[in-house]
């Protein structure tokens, strides 16, 4: 019967140019659970993976979370939530304090004895401002204290002892692109994405202009963030500023820096439980961030279940074999080895091996096109052709 319903999934049309598939693509998950438990009916040595508590020990952490950038760049981005200035704000005595720029409105409040004067002054486009007996002071760059110094000084040529106050009324030099899925970007009758300019105020982190922004709606994918400077991309986890209090992660926007929250994959980030447990299945990954939420997720293990040998396989580029990683459960459960309770990434296939399963070259075969029609449905039919069939036996 299994060999019947392979056989007639192959001999479908399977990748015409039109790019319409005969199979839903909703039935696959089906099939692709029925072929994994008939694959764990063999009766040959055990699998084995690269142990999860090798790979922790020396620091290979790559297979643990998405490599979305390199070293370096996860480096500026540490670095970019440490300044103390940029175009948009300076520290002054420890405390930061927004730089004047054109089309900034300034309210300058002078005394004089017991009497007040106010008067409203926009910095025209060339940075510059006319008040009282001064015309054209060049203000741009200048934060409101080191405004106020400079004015006292030179009023001091034409008033004793002058004393102003110098606020910002109107913020209007400095701003930041927000783009994709926030809750003030969505139109209400059509729910699609936009993106809109936020003028910023001061020292404005990554998680103030997502607030500012009316935060992210239920469709974003709030692990893959992107901010945009200067030419250059970086991948951000919000999830991780938010839920595991990441600050080295919660840049400090500086002014033109553009910020897009994308949408969620069509069916969202999931993965795939499989093997001697109770439930096998599809789990959302934001209920299954690591291996014991998955396995939580799906119950306990079978009778034959051979939790020490636990697999995480994670695909890797279409048509490239996947890495197999073993976790020893009962060390995490039964001896706290949390080090081996890996954070889980979108497509990772969980499997429980039974007492004795097939090896792993084997194995892997049978897999690799299995996840390929699963996470690249779009290649499946130029890679491995019209006629192909997959093997079990």
């Amino acid at each position: 019967m299994m060999k019947k319903i392979l056989d007639d999934l192959s001999a479908n049309k399977v990748g015409k140019k039109t790019g319409k598939y005969p199979i839903t693509f909703c039935l696959l998950p089906a099939f692709f659970l029925l072929i994994m438990v008939t694959a764990s009916c063999y009766h040959d040595p055990a699998i084995e993976g690269a142990p999860v508590a090798e790979l922790v020990k020396e620091g290979n952490f790559a297979v643990m979370r998405p490599g979305v950038m390199s070293k370096e760049k996860k480096e500026e981005v540490k670095r970019m939530t440490k300044v103390t200035e940029n175009r948009v704000f300076s520290e002054i005595s420890g405390r930061p304090e927004y730089r004047i720029g054109p089309l900034d409105v300034l309210e300058i409040i002078s005394h004089i004895g017991e009497k007040t004067n106010t008067a409203t002054v926009t910095v025209n486009s060339q940075g510059n401002i006319s008040y009282s007996f001064i015309d054209n002071l060049f203000v741009d760059g200048l934060t409101s204290s080191q405004l106020d110094a400079l004015l006292t000084k030179r009023l001091s040529s034409y008033l004793r002892h002058p004393r102003v106050d110098i606020f910002i009324k109107e913020f209007k030099s400095k701003s930041a692109m927000v783009t994709g899925y926030l809750t003030s970007l969505q139109a209400p009758s059509f729910s699609k994405s936009a993106s809109g300019k936020i003028y910023l105020r001061g020292k404005t982190t990554l998680l103030d202009l997502i607030s500012l922004a009316g935060g992210y709606n239920v469709d974003a994918d709030i692990r893959r963030v992107q901010l945009i400077r200067g030419g250059d991309t970086y991948i951000i986890n919000l999830f991780d500023i938010m839920s595991r209090g990441d600050s080295g992660q919660n840049v400090i926007i500086d002014a033109d820096d553009v910020v897009d929250v994308p949408e969620l994959p069509l069916f969202g980030d999931r993965v795939y439980v499989l093997g001697a447990v109770d439930e096998q299945g599809i789990y959302p990954l934001k209920q299954a961030q690591d291996l014991l939420g998955a396995l939580a997720l799906a119950g306990n293990f079978t009778s034959v279940a051979k939790e020490e040998n636990t697999l995480i396989v994670r695909g890797r580029e279409s048509g490239e074999e996947p890495l197999v990683m073993m976790a020893d459960v009962n060390a995490i459960l039964r001896k706290a080895d949390i080090s081996q309770n890996i954070p889980l990434q979108n497509g990772d296939l969980i499997y429980v091996p039974p007492r004795r399963i097939g090896d792993i070259n084997r194995w892997i075969s049978n897999v690799l096109p299995l996840l390929d029609i699963m996470l690249y449905p779009g290649d499946f039919a130029a890679r491995y052709g019209e006629g192909f069939k997959i093997n079990v036996d």
